[in-house]
């Protein structure tokens, strides 16, 4: 995978579709805008050099070609203009389109979905996160092969190209379909090997609370600051593909896994969710959902609703969850204030204000988490372990809190308060 980043200069291409421009109270072209900013976002991210953009008013997109023959003639001129040789539309073409558009615009031509594709394949570390992008990127690439133009028929060739650095792609479609199968065998055997680790995680009594949101809400900065983890923190979209699961210990003393997962993002294919399965295998495991949302970003409440879609997916819109509003050291007291006011008395878990990045009303959130997720309740118990039981031992230390202990011949003599799942383990153990 490349590392180096390319610094293409690209050209952005919106849509704005005339019928949704007539909801009250919203004026025109406001989402389409919205989506190209935030594609402007995702191209930076992917290591591109904005250079220019576009958008297309329409009463519905031309099947042919997106946004119609005459608007491609300006494109192809912006883009000249702008010494742009990559142009990205904020849409997800179909194979048809982009031969039409790069026929026309003479140029190489990608879309929303091959763009994040892009960004995906420099983010993924795990092994099972590089296979689901290169599965995803061959799966994307197989139906739009004919007629693909010299420059794109290769990976790792810059925005929108990127492979796994493994080889450059054939674009013989037996060898891709052969190459498809081996990936979808290879996942299964890591996806059976991540169910035993999670199945031994079940063995050991601790909820899962998983952190969700939209993507650059600032949740493995929240994910850090409470399991002290040291996970890659960037304001770059997409920064986070592979899970990553901590203990952390609550007000009460118990310990709950706190599981980081990719951010979501307006408009992702279907196809593209499998890409990150592994961290949305944590979302539906968990017990509890923290709901990360930007509160200094203006259109927090539209990516809210995108994450909402997102969890009703999955199945688990109805789990319980606590509203993490973040990034609170980024508005004015005024705003702040504004925003508290606005809660809603009957609102599920109601909110959490804070800032991740200053530590602001962490105990707060965590005195929340304790009340919020499922209760496991605390019971002082008095042991007597072998020594040689190191594995007991040390879940007792792990997961409860020791009042006191001594060495008894060869074993261990310990008091401690501890989940009454585990004190249903050690029932053996227990003396009077």
């Amino acid at each position: 995978m490349h590392s180096t980043e390319s610094h293409e200069r690209v050209f952005l291409v919106g849509l704005a579709e005339k019928r949704a421009a007539r909801v009250p109270g919203i004026e025109p072209g406001h989402a389409g805008r919205e989506s190209l900013a935030e594609l402007a976002e995702l191209a930076r991210s992917a290591g591109a050099e904005v250079a220019g953009s576009i958008i297309q008013m329409r009463e519905k997109p031309d099947p042919a070609t997106l946004v119609g023959q005459g608007k491609l003639q300006e494109i192809e001129i912006e883009a000249r203009m702008h010494n742009a040789h990559l142009v990205i539309f904020d849409a997800n073409l179909t194979p048809t389109q982009q031969r039409n558009i790069e026929s026309a615009l003479d140029c190489n031509v990608i879309d929303r979905t091959q763009l994040i594709l892009d960004i995906f394949a420099r983010h993924a570390r795990s092994r099972e996160g590089q296979l689901q992008v290169e599965l995803a990127q061959l799966n994307y690439l197989l139906p739009r092969l004919a007629g693909k133009r010299k420059e794109l028929s290769r990976l790792g060739g810059g925005i929108g190209t990127r492979g796994p650095g493994e080889q450059k792609l054939e674009t013989d479609r037996r060898r891709i379909r052969e190459r498809i199968s081996r990936i979808q065998k290879d996942i299964e055997m890591v996806r059976k090997q991540r169910s035993l680790r999670r199945e031994k995680r079940h063995a050991v009594p601790l909820g899962t609370v998983a952190l969700v949101g939209y993507t650059n809400a600032g949740k493995s900065t929240l994910f850090n600051a409470l399991s002290k983890a040291g996970v890659l923190v960037s304001p770059k979209m997409f920064a986070t593909l592979d899970p990553t699961v901590r203990a952390v210990r609550l007000p009460s003393g118990r310990r709950i896994l706190l599981s980081d997962t990719v951010g979501f993002i307006r408009s992702l294919p279907p196809a593209l969710i499998a890409a990150f399965r592994a961290t949305l295998e944590e979302v539906q495991e968990a017990s509890l959902l923290l709901h990360v949302t930007d509160v200094s970003n203006p259109q927090h409440a539209e990516q809210d609703m995108e994450v909402e879609k997102v969890l009703a997916d999955l199945g688990v819109n109805g789990r319980p969850r606590l509203l993490v509003c973040n990034k609170i050291d980024k508005l004015s007291e005024k705003d702040l204030s504004e925003l508290a006011a606005s809660r809603e008395a009957g609102e599920k878990n109601g909110k959490v204000f804070v800032s991740a990045l200053t530590g602001k009303n962490l105990d707060e959130l965590l005195i929340r988490m304790d009340t919020a997720a499922p209760v496991d309740e605390v019971v002082r118990i008095r042991l007597k372990i072998p020594l040689s039981d190191g594995r007991m031992l040390a879940l007792v230390h792990a997961l409860g809190r020791v009042i006191s202990s001594a060495t008894d011949d060869s074993a261990m003599r310990v008091e401690a308060d501890v989940p009454e799942s585990l004190a249903r383990r050690l029932r053996a153990y227990a003396v009077a």
